[in-house]
């Protein structure tokens, strides 16, 4: 098997590539989030994606890529703050939240045809899973990384010494109110919401029962629970967009490794 290296985030440092089994990959690429069409931008990522998968299985490595789609959760500001995207585009098109994440998930895979794109082996849905995102969030309970406040279940950033690692971002430097929006509910401004309540909007049209209350999922836990379903644990390579890295992606290490100790 050919050696071959990559730039790493974590770490700053291009690193060879060591999968943890010899000639396999796990690969989770985010997916995007249809509430409307993907701009050149959003696809670049994608094309990407693509390239990386392609040279992989070119250089002999069996690959097993999942994509997520964002069809509920994802809030206009990516920290907990503003509308669901999903719900604002339904109430502006004047349909329901199915309706339009299905006919922006058919526009996303047409642009993606037109580009040459493959298609992921697993493409899951978030509404799909929110069984494994209650699942996940109970095992970071359990190991005592979560505090319930104005009728939401929060992750405590405290808790987790190497936060905002991947970032490069240190916990005593984030004030409220400049890269965080201030929520009252949050002990730490860079505190994240894993299961919102109809405490914080009444007019969310998804909603599904869970033991902190009738609510839904926090954006960041779907690509954790998701990934680890399809892939495992621990896997090889996680992409995304570059705007991921100080939220969405911080995030995701934090609630992954709180929930298995890994």
């Amino acid at each position: 098997m050919p050696t071959v290296s990559f730039y790493n985030t974590l770490g700053r440092s291009v690193q060879e590539f060591r999968p943890l089994q010899p000639g396999k990959v796990g690969f989770y690429g985010c997916g995007p989030t249809v509430y409307n069409y993907a701009h050149i931008g959003n696809l670049r990522a994608y094309v990407f994606h693509d390239t990386l998968v392609r040279a992989l299985r070119y250089l002999g490595f069996e690959v097993t890529h999942v994509m997520n789609i964002t069809d509920v959760g994802h809030l206009s500001g990516d920290v907990d703050t503003g509308e669901d995207k999903m719900v604002r585009s339904a109430q502006e098109r004047g349909q329901s939240v199915l309706e339009v994440a299905r006919f922006y998930t058919e526009a996303f895979f047409r642009d993606c045809e037109r580009l040459n794109i493959l298609r992921p082996e697993v493409v899951c849905k978030a509404t799909e899973h929110i069984d494994d995102m209650i699942a996940l969030i109970r095992r970071i309970e359990e190991r005592g990384f979560t505090y319930s406040s104005g009728g939401n279940l929060y992750f405590d950033v405290t808790k987790f010494p190497s936060y905002g690692e991947l970032a490069m971002l240190k916990l005593d430097e984030l004030k409220a109110g400049a890269r965080i929006e201030v929520d009252e509910n949050k002990r730490h401004p860079a505190d994240f919401a894993l299961w919102f309540t109809k405490s914080k909007f009444e007019n969310q049209a998804l909603l599904w029962d869970s033991p902190w209350g009738r609510g839904y999922p926090g954006w960041h836990i779907e690509c954790s629970a998701m990934s680890m379903k399809y892939l495992g644990e621990q896997f090889d390579i996680h992409a995304g967009g570059i705007d991921h890295i100080p939220i969405h992606h911080t995030n995701e290490i934090a609630q992954s490794e709180a929930a298995t100790g890994k």
